[in-house]
């Protein structure tokens, strides 16, 4: 894989497929896509929305939606359904009595991006359509399963806002949400070929594509924002996502995992407010209780585990965070994580990347000792560039060339870090001594960063890095005999427009690994 990867960055052309709508060259586009989602649930199904039929199908149901509502969206015959189903389908687990609430995203990882990725794993093209198979969240057959598709179009390309004051000034005008099936296709593998529409770049139907914080705060909080949005509404009001509901009015404690900065978009979106996904510091704040811009008077409470990425990186400026940006880590503040140590006073054990400590051992370490002792758990990590090391398609750490530069890591970038598995791991070590049930994030951040940068290699590197954290937490439901009051959805926020030419050279890779 990493050669073939090499050959398209270097020749320019298509070898394994190709990125944008041209495909006579191998990279055009390198943003999000509007393509339909896949959702994977486990102890769960969806007969419900089936039951309810689609909010596709009703033209008032899609109007109660915010944002203006594009042409040829309306589709009597819809088999997909909205990305705030999700957030619903989380609220009616909980009025069902469940207890054990794990929502994982793999950002960025479209139907192709999986396929990609299965073929790999299995070195063979074992599917067309649907489902599909070769990974472990598409074969787990140990409890009740389903499959869907949503789509994720948001309210609004963007909004002028003001990260001081916390207010949305003007949303962005001539923004149409919505999925036309005429100019994509009914599911992603029946897609029209090289399709401007689905980049929103076709002129007469030009439909938003999302960003992270819009569809994340669609998926968590259950409305369509505008792009940026975290957990703001349209209106300029905030709203507050099902994990502080669920800590507020049952209990529940919280987590948020992830392999990217814990202030970014999706985490952000699972507990946060900010009128800006960009205001770093201020959405760490809130994760871990302390006074911010969007709640000065009266802090959140905070997540009870907080662990991912953003150590190492700093900087002396940073204009879109406003002026109470403080030099030094643009994702958390070193002097907001000193004072959330419980060494200084706070209500976290910390621990973070450090010189000749093993990053699984440290983390899981300081894990057992929070869930012996009943106290909150911080971890930060990261490689100085916002993420852990990305793993390459044979499991490998070396990247090689994409649209940007190859990252090289050392010897003590991978040993001093644990993966999104390790996270995953410690966070339920943790989480299981709730007395009233959880909820906890798991996002697979890198599947995005590898999508943009067009590297293919990197990307089924870190949807198998996932995979296999997906099976650690079934294994630990498993263990646990909870799966009468556990769901497990498996999703991620949006599309990119990888298309594979050649998915007989991806499985000849696989083959070989």
């Amino acid at each position: 894989m990493r050669e073939m990867q090499t050959q398209s960055v270097e020749t320019g052309k298509p070898v394994y497929g190709h990125w944008g709508t041209d495909p006579t060259k191998f990279s055009t586009w390198t943003n999000h896509s509007n393509r339909l989602i896949p959702v994977y649930t486990f102890g769960m199904t969806l007969d419900k929305w089936r039951e309810e039929g689609s909010a596709y199908h009703d033209q008032a149901r899609l109007e109660a939606m915010a944002g203006e509502l594009g042409d040829g969206v309306v589709n009597p015959q819809a088999t997909y359904y909205d990305q705030t189903d999700v957030y619903r389908l989380q609220k009616a687990a909980v009025d069902a009595g469940y207890t054990n609430i794990i929502v994982m995203v793999f950002d960025g990882m479209d139907w192709q991006t999986t396929r990609a990725a299965a073929i790999y794993n299995t070195g063979e093209i074992k599917y067309e359509s649907g489902r599909g198979t070769g990974l472990h969240f598409q074969d787990d057959r140990r409890v009740t399963t389903d499959f869907g598709l949503v789509v994720t179009s948001a309210a609004a390309s963007g909004a002028k806002t003001d990260v001081d004051a916390q207010m949305v000034r003007s949303v962005s005008e001539g923004s149409k949400r919505g999925y036309n099936i005429q100019l994509a296709g009914r599911t992603p593998w029946d897609e029209r070929d090289n399709s401007d529409y689905l980049i929103g770049k076709d002129r007469n139907v030009p439909h938003t594509v999302t960003d992270s914080a819009s569809s994340a705060t669609s998926l968590f909080s259950g409305i369509k924002t505008y792009n940026a949005s975290i957990n703001y509404a349209v209106d300029g009001t905030q709203v507050a996502p099902i994990a502080r509901e669920l800590q507020r009015d049952k209990g529940f404690k919280v987590g948020v995992v992830t392999s990217v900065p814990v202030s970014h978009a999706t985490p952000a979106a699972a507990y946060a407010n900010n009128v800006s996904r960009k205001d770093y510091q201020d959405i760490s704040r809130d994760l871990v209780g302390l006074p911010s811009a969007s709640h000065r008077d009266e802090a959140l409470p905070g997540v009870d585990v907080l662990i991912g990425s953003g150590w190492g990186e700093s900087d002396d400026k940073d204009s879109s965070q406003g002026q109470n940006y403080a030099q030094g880590n643009k994702y958390f503040h070193e002097e907001d994580i000193k004072s959330s140590d419980l060494e200084n006073g706070g209500r976290y054990r910390v621990v973070q990347r450090t010189a000749g400590q093993n990053g699984r051992e440290g983390l899981m370490t300081a894990a057992e000792q929070a869930a012996e002792n009943g106290e909150r758990l911080l971890g930060y990590f990261g490689v100085g560039k916002g993420h852990l090391p990305f793993a390459t398609a044979d499991g490998n750490f070396d990247p090689t060339v994409d649209v940007s530069k190859a990252e090289e890591y050392s010897e003590a970038d991978i040993d001093e870090n644990p993966n999104v598995g390790d996270m995953a791991e410690a966070a339920l070590t943790v989480l299981e001594k709730a007395d009233q049930g959880f909820w906890l994030l798991v996002e697979a951040g890198d599947v995005d960063w590898a999508n943009h940068s067009n590297n293919l290699d990197n990307s089924i590197g870190a949807v198998l890095s996932g995979d296999a954290a997906f099976t650690r937490i079934m294994d630990w439901v498993d263990k646990k005999g909870d799966w009468e009051k556990t769901l497990v959805i498996v999703t991620a926020d949006h599309g990119h427009y990888l298309v594979i030419d050649d998915p007989q050279a991806i499985a000849d890779a696989g083959k070989a690994k």
